[in-house]
């Protein structure tokens, strides 16, 4: 079945600062590129950390109190350690570790943690601009009648703006959830609508056997 993968989705051409940069430069980099966070790197291209205009922000509103000097360079002000992603894992998996650590950007690296791309939640939305024909003919081909072995006429499958609506009939009721799940998980599908009708209910409890008591 086919998901995306970060490496698929990834910008490869990644906006970067030493620990050494300054400051100024850093803002110039940012407001330059249109970005709004870039990964801070050692001179092998391995993540350090990540830097954002919020970091940057941060730092200057401690110019008028009493907390640590402001900082003036990259490395003074990023975030650290970065949370990275490789390529090869899923966008879904890669979104779930943006939402659960609160992060914009995640650095992809190598097998080596050398910088090799960066994943922002914009890249990992694009999965989201599939056509709702193209959804259609993958749950079709590739779950209605590759995994299940179904024939291509026993589900009907219409999408209207990403949401998936499942009807027709299927011989048994388990057959229902395990479709409804699996086109859940593909990519760029925002919703399912259950249709589907059974012949059969494989899921009842087994009738519990009466033994008679020996005299």
């Amino acid at each position: 079945m086919t998901t995306h993968v970060v490496g698929e989705v990834m910008t490869r051409d990644v906006v970067r600062a030493r620990r050494t940069t300054p400051f100024k430069e850093v803002v110039r980099l940012l407001d330059h590129h249109r970005i709004s966070g870039l990964p801070v790197v050692d001179a092998d291209d391995k993540v350090l950390g990540v830097l954002s205009g919020s970091d940057l922000v941060r730092c200057q509103a401690y110019r008028e109190g009493t907390a640590p000097p402001p900082a003036v360079t990259a490395g003074d002000v990023m975030s650290s350690p970065a949370i990275t992603v490789h390529p090869e894992q899923t966008v879904p998996d890669a979104a779930r570790l943006m939402e659960r650590r609160g992060v914009e950007r995640l650095p992809v690296v190598d097998e080596a943690d050398r910088l090799i791309g960066i994943a922002t939640r914009r890249d990992l939305l694009r999965v989201f601009l599939r056509t709702d024909d193209d959804i259609r003919r993958q749950v079709t081909d590739e779950i209605v009648i590759t995994a299940l072995n179904l024939p291509s006429d026993a589900v009907r499958v219409s999408v209207r703006d990403g949401v998936v609506t499942l009807g027709g009939q299927v011989e048994a009721r388990s057959r229902v959830p395990e479709l409804v799940h699996a086109v859940w998980r593909l990519d760029g599908v925002v919703g399912v609508v259950n249709s589907l009708v059974f012949r059969s209910d494989d899921c009842e409890p087994p009738t519990p056997s009466h033994w008679a008591a020996s005299p």
